[in-house]
Formats: C-alpha cells, structure tokens, sequence
C-alpha cells in the first residue's frame, strides 16, 4: 500500500483485518438484529448491500419509544452492460414486492437496486437472485464496479457484439475472487475461491486487488466514438472502442474521471478522463490490469475524499501515471487514437435490430418501476415480459429496452401500455426524456436534499415553459443529486442540480448532452422553488442570443457566467 500503515484510513483497517471481506458477517447475519455494526457495514460494501436508516420514518419511530432510526437495506445488482432476461426481471419484481419495498430501480450504471429490504431478508434476496443467474457480488465497495457499456440490441452488428461480450469479459476478470459471499450470503460448503500460488508457495487469493483491495470505488465503461450513451469520460477507467470498415481495431484508454466533490473541501472536485493510450483488443484486459493496480498500490489510502483514481493520475502526473502503467503491463504504450465521441444515443422509441425484428426503448422516470394510481408501470413491465418475452437493457439514463420483438408484436406492446397509462417516448416532452435524478432523500446516507422525489415536478414546470418559448425541439441534458457525490452525472450535463443544503441547489450550467465537458457553477444555494424561473431565464436569454446551430449546453460555456448573470439580471 502507497500510505504507511500507521496513517491508513479506518476502512483500511477494517479491510486489513476483514480475512477478506468475512469480518464478523457470519455472527451478524443471525444475532437477531436489524442492522450491522459500524466495522460491516464496510463489508457488506463488496457484496452489493449499503446499509441505511428511512429518515421519514424517524418521527414515527421516536414517537413509538424506539432509536429514532429504522434500518434497511439497499441491495444493487451487478449488471454489464446493463443486460438480463425477461426471466430475471420478472424475478426481480416478485423480490421487490417479497422482501423490499414494492418498487425496483434502474441505476444510472444500467444495474438494479432493492430498497427497503430487512436485514432478515438478505440472504433470501441473494440466493433466489443466484438461483436466477445473477449476483450483488462487486455492485459497491472498493472494487471495480458494474462495467457499463452501450445496451443497444443491435443484431448482425460486430460492433455493439464485440463491446458487450468484452463488458461481461472485464466484469468476471475483475470479479473479487473471496469466497465470504458464498460461504456468508449464499451458505455454499464450497469457497469459490480460485486461490493462486505465488513463486514462494504462497496461496494468492485476490491476485488483482490483494488482501486490502482498492483504496476506493473503481468504475469502467466501454463506448463507440458515434454513441457515448455510457458517458465514457465520466469513468475511472473509460474505454472508446475505434473501429474501421466494421471491425474494431482498438481501444482508447481514459483514465481518472469521477463525478464526486465534497463542496467544503477544495481537495475534492469532479473530474473528466484523460486520454492515456490506444491498445489493440488483445491488449485490453491487460492493460486495464495495469491501471487498476497503479491505483492499488499509489492510490491513497489515508484520506478516502481523495482515494479515486482522479487523484492518483493527476497527483503523479498523466505522463508518469503512463510509465507506471508500462512498468507493469510490461511494455511501452502508444499515443492515443485521434478519434473521440461525437454523439450520445438514448435508444429510445422503436428501432429496427437489424435481424427483422424490433426493439422498444421506454422512459422510465428516474429509473424508479413502480405501481402508482393511474399509472402502474411494474405491471406493465410483468405483463410485457410474461407474454412477449423479450430480452431486456437497461440505459445509463435509468430506461428499459425491450428487445427480440416481431414486427406484428409492436401494436401489442404499445397496447399493454397505454392500458396501464405509460406515456409512449413519442408522447414525451424532450425536457423529461434528458432529464434524470438520484434516489436522495430519504434512504441515502449521503443525502442533503430531495431528488428523486423533487425532480419531476420541476421536470413539469420547466417543459411548460420551453414550449412558451418555443424551445420544445431543443435537447438538453439536465440531472439532479441530493448531494456533491454526483450519483447522476451532474456536472457534465447541460444543466446540473445538486443538493446544497435543505430544498436548496448548486446550479451548473455548460456541460453538454455529449458528455465531454464540465460545466460550471452558475449560482449557488438555489431554493427548489427559485430552480425553474431561474433555468427559464437562462433559456430566454439562450434563445435570444444563441449562433445557429449552438446548443443549450455550448451557448452557456461560451458566455460563461459573468455575462450570463448579467444577461439574466443576476
């Protein structure tokens, strides 16, 4: 480890002493509790599960002489590319109105998260998921994360097949190789373990990560240069897939982007990747290698507001980063390729797969499938799968695809529906189709402010008056968070709010639906009432001052924020 022992971060400890990621979790599991105590709830990290407290049931429990806090679980699967089957789905669903609180929700990395699930509930969760085929095993902690990468369904397509076979490639490379979770959640006799042994005989358990894994979260995602769905330049470790005359000759490589920024500390900040080098396919994985172990073994491990990769590349320097990486991939690496991003494809509506069949991309309002009066999407999604079986995607935008379906089937998909009052895409305003939020208040720890819960509605003011403006043709990407830690990707959009303080937000402005620049901030601690008139302000004075072509995004950087204050009146 890069910091000495007697400066490491309490979770270094915990991680130290865990006999690798095992901890007390056994015992736990069955000593009659709702919660875990503070060394586990580190743990469970790696196993998919955070550990939360309701806090709009606070009041009630206090009243009823309990703690004050009321314990549940959030479980999130890991998903690459963001892929299942309408079997797996189905049993999600039936998890969610088992053992959780009713709902199910697309993750803004193409995963699925349980809310409200009892500690006594947990390995139940878990094992009906295995039974199913999938797993929570390095969803959260200091692992690589769920490995995005671009769902379309796009058949007879060596591209989008390519990049997705190598998603599910990196995702069980870089699986955490412990046993713990069978043995604990699973309770499987068998370890799973695939132990290695080094030159001195030693066993090697996690050959990648090591007794103390990473010094923090690690996420990767695969793009094309023509479709930056994933928001590639927003990864640890981002990866463009360059291709010619329909086959891929290469990856660029970005290193050190990150979303997360602690306001009070000017340590923190978000980040974009930097382009690191091009590598051929059969280089990848390796190289990949290479860069998560620089950052094992150089990232920090005193200080976790600064432990992501962002801070490793920029602290060493991008060029030594690189030696670093060479050293120990084993050879010297080249420039990057001269090609980049150029667009962002939400797929959704009807698209045509290639193989004469179709498939369906559905908003799905900040990832939250749910039964509601009037609108009862959860059924919708059980009856489509029960009867047309499709095969199932979710986007980095918290949206389901629905693929495999015939030409005859399109009317009945459409039909299910609208009888349960789903709004079709082309039934969408554009304001509402980029838009996207975090869960925030009131399961997440980190939380400061509502929204997941405040977003629509500001989502149903603003689309009300771009269409009096005119703008309702005009797509612009806008995200919020209730807190700095960017869940949603806020500070590359066109417009980012982020929970500042109670029902107040940090206003960004100037990033872009493509992904590769970061916005600025244009006003801060915004009352959640004062979010609207102040965006419609803005998007007046776009329209009146904006070049041909120019986007919300692209008009805003290039005013900046001193003339767009004065342009708006302050």
């Amino acid at each position: 480890m890069a910091s000495s022992d007697n400066k490491l971060s309490p979770v270094e400890g915990i991680k130290d002493e865990s006999n690798y990621l095992r901890g007390n979790l056994a015992t736990e599991m069955v000593d009659g509790t709702d919660h875990f105590s503070k060394e586990s709830i580190q743990l469970i990290k790696h196993f998919g599960m955070y550990q939360q407290d309701d806090r709009d049931a606070r009041a009630a429990s206090r009243a009823a002489g309990g703690s004050g806090k009321e314990y549940i679980m959030m479980i999130r699967t890991r998903l690459p590319a963001g892929l299942l089957t309408s079997k797996q789905l189905l049993e999600e669903l039936d998890l969610c109105d088992d053992i959780g609180n009713g709902t199910l929700r697309i993750t803004s990395r193409q995963a699925t998260q349980f809310h409200g699930v009892q500690k006594s509930d947990v390995r139940q969760l878990m094992q009906r998921m295995k039974d199913v085929g999938l797993t929570t095993l390095g969803a959260c902690g200091d692992v690589n994360r769920n490995v995005m990468c671009c769902p379309a369904p796009f058949k007879n397509n060596a591209l989008h097949d390519e990049i997705q076979k190598v998603s599910f490639q990196i995702a069980d490379h870089f699986a955490p190789r412990t046993g713990a979770y069978r043995e604990i959640f699973l309770q499987d006799p068998e370890t799973g373990e695939k132990v290695q042994v080094d030159e001195n005989g030693q066993e090697i358990i996690e050959p990648i990560y090591g007794k103390h894994y990473l010094p923090r979260k690690f996420k990767m995602g695969i793009c094309l240069p023509e479709d930056n769905c994933i928001d590639v330049y927003t990864q640890d470790l981002g990866m463009i897939a360059i291709h010619e005359e329909g086959k891929i000759i290469g990856y660029n490589i970005l290193v050190g982007g990150g979303m997360g920024r602690t306001p009070s500390a000017d340590k923190t900040y978000p980040a974009l990747g930097l382009k690191l080098t091009f590598v051929a396919p059969e280089d990848l994985i390796g190289v990949c290698e290479a860069v998560v172990k620089v950052q094992r073994d150089y990232g920090n491990r005193e200080d976790r507001k600064v432990a992501r990769l962002k801070y490793t590349v920029r602290n060493m320097g991008l060029p030594e980063f690189k030696k670093k990486v060479e050293e120990y991939f084993g050879r010297a690496l080249p420039e990057p390729h001269a090609a980049d991003v150029t667009e962002f494809d939400d797929h959704k509506g009807w698209s045509a797969q290639g193989d004469g069949n179709w498939f369906y991309g559905l908003n799905v309002e900040n990832g939250r499938i749910a039964d509601l009066e009037g609108w009862t999407l959860k059924s919708a999604i059980r009856e489509i799968c029960a009867t047309l079986e499709p095969g199932i995607h979710f986007t980095s935008h918290q949206d389901i695809i629905f693929s495999g379906i015939a030409e005859a089937d399109k009317p009945k998909l459409e039909a299910i529906l609208k009888k349960h009052g789903i709004a079709l895409t082309s039934e969408i305003s554009n304001t509402l189709r980029w838009s996207m939020a975090c869960v925030a208040w009131p399961t997440c720890g980190l939380s400061i402010t509502e929204s997941e819960r405040a977003l629509p509605g500001m989502v149903d003011d603003l689309e009300k008056e771009v269409a009096k403006l005119g703008l309702e043709d005009e797509k612009f990407t806008m995200r919020m968070t209730g807190c700095p830690n960017g869940c949603a990707r806020p500070y590359n959009s066109d417009i980012g709010l982020v929970g500042r303080a109670k029902e107040k937000y940090t206003m960004f402005l100037g990033g872009r639906r493509l992904g590769n620049r970061l916005s600025y901030i244009y006003k801060d601690m915004v009352p959640a009432d004062e979010v609207v008139p102040e965006l419609v302000k803005v998007m007046t004075v776009f329209k009146e001052q904006r070049q041909e072509g120019e986007t919300l995004g692209d008009f805003c950087d290039r005013i900046g924020q001193e003339k767009l204050l004065e342009a708006t009146g302050g």
